[in-house]
């Protein structure tokens, strides 16, 4: 069995690579070559911490596990980060246990790749301005995996706690891009490609902030009872996600779905996009919303890239199992 530790998985996966990967993941999906199992996600009722597993199989790829992990708040506090995941790949021909790879940079690279592959395939192409709603770790990834699909010019930001804004600040400057912290009523009207990435359990963003034209990928919603964008946003949008399932469930469609603002057959499958049998964006003037779920078949595929690329590069630990 191959062990890939966290402290490899920079040198090894880069955000193309995650990118890559997720693409991919998400064509098959929508072809009906993988598919994801029931996601389980408790409260485990010690340190304040939630605790699951995502699973699923790609026929395709032949990527078949799991990873495990969830969020424990205190984390912080010992230094750290408070998201803690591992991912376990099997052998799809015989069953037997293949390899194990630190998920945490995974779990941040591939949600970034996710809202990358939303931006390229559903942004307007002159889009220039890019919206940041939420500062915290995972806003640095989103904002460099979102620069490299479009030329944006500028960079806005807001942020529940303003102090925090430093993060994304720093982040457009490391992008030789001009940074500007704003309300939510000026991003709207500013910004072609907004992303939302918080934890809240409130829309944050309303529909009068959102002009025609505007694309949207809103992945911090992965339970229920989240909530990051408010729901008439939805009846105003083309809805594309990940998961159809888990976005009516317990994505940022759920609540739309709830007040009967949309149906489930109104949310299209992101991977329909990248195998051309759904057109995308069709108008400059369309509004389009990626409800980024999260889904174990990127995390398979993303850590299934870092183990081959272990092995190639001689740095992989193999040991009997």
């Amino acid at each position: 069995m191959t062990i890939v530790p966290e402290s490899a998985i920079a040198e090894l996966i880069s955000a193309e690579a995650a990118f890559d990967a997720v693409e991919a993941t998400f064509g098959a999906m929508a072809r009906g070559d993988a598919y994801n199992f029931p996601v389980i996600r408790e409260a485990i009722g010690h340190a304040d911490a939630l605790y699951g597993f995502k699973s699923g199989f790609d026929r395709a790829g032949l990527h078949l596990g799991l990873k495990s992990g969830g969020y424990w708040p205190g984390n912080d506090a010992k230094g750290l980060t408070n998201h803690q995941s591992t991912v376990f790949l099997f052998d799809a021909d015989t069953g037997r246990a293949r390899a194990v790879v630190g998920g945490n940079l995974l779990t941040a690279l591939r949600t970034a790749a996710a809202s990358a592959v939303s931006i390229r395939h559903l942004a307007r192409r002159d889009a220039k301005v890019l919206g940041m709603i939420g500062a915290g770790h995972q806003s640095a990834f989103q904002m460099r995996a979102a620069a490299a699909q479009r030329d944006f010019e500028k960079v806005i930001g807001w942020n529940f706690h303003p102090e925090m804004l430093s993060r994304l600040e720093e982040t457009a400057a490391e992008l030789g891009l001009p940074f500007e912290g704003v309300e939510l009523d000026q991003l709207g009207a500013e910004a072609d490609v907004i992303i939302t990435i918080t934890s809240s359990f409130a829309p944050t963003l309303l529909d009068a902030h959102v002009r025609p034209g505007t694309h949207l990928a809103c992945m911090g919603t992965d339970t229920v009872g989240k909530q990051e964008v408010e729901a008439a946003i939805l009846a105003r949008a083309t809805v594309f996600t990940d998961e159809v399932a888990q976005s009516v469930t317990l994505g940022e469609a759920q609540h739309a779905v709830k007040a009967g603002l949309i149906d489930e057959a109104d949310v299209q499958k992101i991977g329909d996009v990248i195998n051309g049998d759904h057109p995308g964006r069709t108008t400059d003037e369309e509004i389009t919303l990626f409800d980024g779920t999260g889904v174990g078949l990127q995390d398979l595929a993303v850590a299934a890239a870092a183990v081959e690329i272990a092995i190639e590069r001689g740095i992989a630990t193999e040991v009997a199992f």
